[in-house]
């Protein structure tokens, strides 16, 4: 007998702060912006850099895989992070991630090659307005200037104590992305929120 319970929509790890995020953005006055970015596609792919895997998943997906160390490449609505010689993280907008997964293992054949659907693993921080930079910089040891880590850069590094992937956007308006983990993502808004406080009224 076919299964008729009805199914609960899905519950983004910050749901419950959503309210709190969007009154610290309205009170800072355009200091900084704090959002979440709920179930964005994530996709882990690791293969060799050199091999032809490579370039056919770049055709597949209209952009390179970026080859220098901690880049972004951006192409219409989806974002490749270089994680390292061999890996990368391929982001796409939310309730593509089995289209993506297969679009990807399809381009690459029978090329030894590790493709991993880890949207689930992590959630997305929007952090953005003119004090972006200040705030992060209060719990990330990166030099965070423009000209060390300008639109188009990416790292794993640790933001107030917890792991994260820091992705400044391809405009400087357009502030950071902050990739973390599910399970800590509700320490790491509390982290935020408690930082921001100098520029809230």
């Amino acid at each position: 007998m076919a299964d008729t319970a009805p199914t609960a929509p899905p519950r983004s790890p910050l749901a419950h702060a959503a309210d709190r995020l969007a009154a610290a953005t309205r009170s800072s006055g355009g200091a900084v912006r704090l959002a979440e970015l709920p179930f964005l596609t994530q996709v882990g792919v690791r293969l060799d850099p050199k091999g032809a895997a490579a370039d056919a998943v770049g055709l597949e997906l209209g952009l390179p895989l970026p080859v220098e160390p901690n880049t972004v490449v951006r192409s219409g609505q989806l974002t490749v992070l270089w994680l390292g010689p061999d890996e990368w993280l391929v982001v796409g907008p939310p309730g593509g991630r089995r289209e993506l997964e297969s679009r990807i293992r399809a381009a690459c054949g029978d090329e030894p090659v590790s493709v991993v659907d880890v949207s689930a693993q992590r959630t997305t921080l929007l952090v953005s307005g003119a004090r972006a930079r200040d705030l992060l910089a209060h719990g990330c040891a990166l030099d965070l200037h423009p000209r060390s880590f300008g639109p188009g850069s990416c790292a794993q590094t640790p933001l107030g104590r917890t792991q994260v992937v820091l992705v400044a956007r391809d405009e400087p308006r357009a502030g950071f992305w902050v990739l973390v983990r599910a399970s800590f993502a509700g320490y790491l808004t509390d982290w935020l929120l408690d930082a921001a406080t100098e520029w809230l009224a």
